[in-house]
């Protein structure tokens, strides 16, 4: 099972306010932690949206949206990808994740199962997802 711990950002973090190296040591002993369990699978901080852009769908057209965007609840400034035996056991990892942006600041993770190619029906369009995935290997 893989989960996305992701960390909400906030308006220093959409501000490209960098983290204190405090921060960062506590950051690097987890992720080290997690590589040593073996459940990594990826992990980085984000730019601000102020350097992205969205693209929106609506009519069968596409409109290419530059940042910064403005709800910086519904942004994210960074993730973790795990993959774990179970649902107990990612609550157990995301419970020991550092505060995001210090024990003192607010700060939000949100954790989300990924979707597995066993979770669809079988069918010629989810082997050609397998096929994917196995090449990249």
């Amino acid at each position: 099972m893989r989960f996305m711990i992701i960390v909400k950002a906030t308006a220093a973090s959409e501000a490209g306010q960098m983290p204190e190296a405090s921060l960062l040591a506590a950051m690097g002993a987890y992720h080290e932690e997690l590589a040593k369990a073996g459940v990594l699978l990826d992990a980085t901080g984000l730019q601000p949206s102020s350097k992205g852009w969205r693209v929106k769908y609506s009519g069968g057209k596409r409109t290419v949206i530059d940042g910064p965007f403005t709800d910086t609840k519904e942004l994210i400034a960074g993730y973790t990808l795990i993959q774990v035996r179970s649902r107990d056991e990612a609550m157990e990892w995301a419970r020991r994740v550092p505060a995001p942006f210090g024990e003192q600041a607010d700060g939000e993770i949100e954790v989300r199962q990924l979707f597995e190619l066993e979770d669809f029906e079988p069918g010629p369009e989810i082997e050609q997802f397998r096929k994917l995935e196995e090449s990249r290997r």
